[in-house]
């Protein structure tokens, strides 16, 4: 599976438990670290969790290695490592604080396929 694939696959996973604001940044110009950042949000810490439980589990139905997850417990901002795509589930007021949009602003945004 190619890092386009992968990307389509996580946006729908995050999608599929009513994930808000899905945007997908092409980081390949600007970044060494990833080739895909997928930026999405939740209005509270359960909903937060579901997701990125969701995104890892499709990873790993799919043989994808999960290199790591941060920030799990504390539900406020989730980093879900998937490689050359690098998921970030956010809580709304987490989202709104740290603007990933507007620090990678250099990043050409990718049209969601859900």
């Amino acid at each position: 599976m190619d890092s386009k694939q992968l990307v389509d696959l996580v946006a729908k996973a995050c999608d599929d438990k009513r994930a808000e604001g899905i945007v997908v940044l092409d980081m390949k110009e600007v970044s060494l670290m990833a080739d895909y950042f997928i930026i999405c949000d939740a209005s509270n810490e359960r909903q937060v969790q579901a997701i990125a439980r969701e995104v890892k589990d499709v990873a790993e139905e799919q043989n994808i290695d999960v290199k790591r997850m941060e920030g799990f417990d504390q539900a406020r901002w989730v980093l879900v490592d998937l490689g050359y795509v690098v998921c970030h589930v956010f809580h709304r007021d987490e989202r709104v604080y740290y603007n990933l949009e507007k620090l990678w602003g250099d990043a050409p945004q990718r049209e969601v396929k859900l």
